[in-house]
C-alpha cells in the first residue's frame, strides 16, 4: 500500500489575517477541500485502477473543519479511491466509563475526533514535539530528559488514538544538533513513542528537521533513499517522507524503494503561496510516474507496489 498525507496545518486562515486561504469562506473551507479532492482524484486514478486499489490518501485538518469535511465526502468515492478524514494530533488522556466523563477543557480527546468521522491522526510532528520540548525546557528539564518527556507524552497519545480505532502517521526526525546520532535519536523515538503499540495501527514519517523551513537545502532523493534505508533496519512499520512533498520532487520520491508515501503541506511556496487541491492532483500525478518507474512495478502484473 502506498500512503498519501496531506497536513493542512492552519491553512484555513485568510489572508487578511496573515492566513494564505484563498480557496474559500472559513465555514466552507473543509468541504472545498474535499470536494477538489475527491473530483480531482477521480479523473486521475479512474485511468489507473491498479495504482488506485494501493493508495491511500488521507487528508488531516484543523478540528474545526472536520464536519464539514465529512458532510462532503462521498463514501464511493471514499471507498474507491481510500480518501479518509484525519485530525491533528489527540489529547494524551481521553474520557472512559466510570473515570473521566469528558472534563477536556481545550484539549482534543481521541474519542471525540473518532466519533466526527476520524480514522486518521498525527502525532509527533516537528512542530509538536518543539512545542512540548519548549514547555520541559522551561520547567526545568535538560535536553536529555526533556526528549525522554516528549517521548512519554507523546506515546500516550498514540495509545489513546489507537485504543479508539484510529490509525497514526508517527513523525520521527532529527534536528541539525542531532545529525551525528542520527540513527540513535531516530531509533530512541520509534522506541519509546511505539513501545507495545498494534503495528498495523502506525505508518511513520520522517523529517528532517535540519532542512525544512526557509533558506533551509532540502535532502537529495539519494539521501532520503539512504535514510529510509537505515529506517527500515530499525523498524519494517509502512514510511513516509515527512519532509514535504512536493511537484519538484514527487516524482524522484516515488522511485525511492525504501519508501511507502509522502507528506504534503504547501502546494506552492512562491507568489499566492498555500495549498491547492488542483496543484496537489499535479503532485500525485508526478508521484505515480515515480512509482511506476521502478523496475519492480513495471515488471509485475497489477499488485506491483504492495
Amino acid at each position: 500500500m502506498r500512503y498519501l498525507f496531506l497536513n493542512l496545518k492552519r491553512f484555513d486562515i485568510l489572508p487578511a489575517l496573515g492566513g494564505v486561504n484563498r480557496l474559500a469562506p472559513p465555514d466552507k473551507w473543509g468541504t472545498s477541500i474535499v470536494s477538489s479532492l475527491q473530483n480531482g482524484l477521480c479523473h486521475i486514478l479512474a485511468a489507473d485502477p491498479a495504482f488506485s486499489e494501493n493508495l491511500m490518501i488521507a487528508a488531516l485538518l484543523p478540528e474545526a473543519h472536520i464536519i464539514s469535511a465529512m458532510q462532503a465526502l462521498l463514501p464511493h468515492v471514499a471507498s474507491a479511491f481510500h480518501l479518509e478524514i484525519g485530525c491533528q494530533s489527540v489529547h494524551d488522556e481521553d474520557v472512559g466509563p466510570g473515570s473521566n466523563f469528558g472534563a477536556f477543557t481545550t484539549f482534543r480527546p481521541a474519542s471525540a475526533m473518532r466519533q466526527l468521522g476520524c480514522t486518521w491522526t498525527i502525532i509527533g510532528h516537528s512542530e509538536e514535539r518543539a512545542y512540548l520540548n519548549q514547555l520541559f525546557r522551561r520547567a526545568g528539564a535538560n535536553s536529555k530528559a526533556a526528549a525522554a518527556l516528549v517521548s512519554e507524552v507523546l506515546h500516550k497519545k498514540v495509545e489513546a488514538a489507537t485504543k479508539v480505532g484510529m490509525r497514526v502517521l508517527f513523525c520521527i526526525g532529527e534536528t541539525a544538533d542531532e545529525l551525528a546520532h542520527r540513527s540513535a535519536i531516530l531509533a530512541r523515538q520509534i522506541e519509546e513513542g511505539l513501545m507495545g503499540v498494534d503495528p498495523s495501527a502506525i505508518v511513520l514519517a520522517y523529517e528532517p528537521v535540519w532542512a525544512i523551513g526557509p533558506g533551509k537545502t532540502p535532502p537529495e532523493p539519494t539521501e532520503i533513499a539512504c535514510i529510509a534505508a537505515e529506517i527500515k533496519k530499525i523498524t519494517p512499520y509502512p514510511l513516509v517522507y515527512g519532509g514535504g512533498l512536493k511537484k519538484t520532487n514527487a516524482r524522484a520520491i516515488g522511485t525511492i524503494d525504501e519508501l511507502d508515501g509522502g507528506l504534503v503541506a504547501l502546494t506552492r511556496f512562491e507568489g499566492e503561496i498555500g495549498f491547492y487541491p488542483d496543484e496537489f492532483c499535479g503532485i500525485v500525478k508526478e508521484y505515480r510516474q515515480g512509482v511506476l518507474s521502478i523496475p519492480c512495478v513495471q515488471n509485475a502484473k497489477n499488485s506491483a507496489f504492495l
